[in-house]
């Protein structure tokens, strides 16, 4: 499992993994972006942080497989 884990990163840093890699850092950098505001958007409303950081990051986790389900690896 690891060596299958190994060799994608491998491919994925020689730039051989994805059929069409802008679309994959655009959607990527999408996630982080509407994460950040999230998190600190919470953070200026006052929220708890450790409430904000977790409610973010299970909104993002939710959110990224619709955003990278279009992803066609060669």
């Amino acid at each position: 499992m690891l060596e299958v884990g190994w060799f994608s990163t491998k491919l994925l840093l020689k730039g051989k993994l994805l059929r069409n890699p802008g679309y994959f850092y655009r959607q990527i950098i999408i996630g982080i972006v509407f994460g950040l505001f999230l998190l600190v958007g919470m953070g200026e409303i006052g929220i708890n942080p450790l409430f904000a950081v977790i409610f973010s990051s299970l909104l993002l986790g939710m959110a990224m497989p619709f955003l990278l389900k279009d992803v066609k690896l060669q």
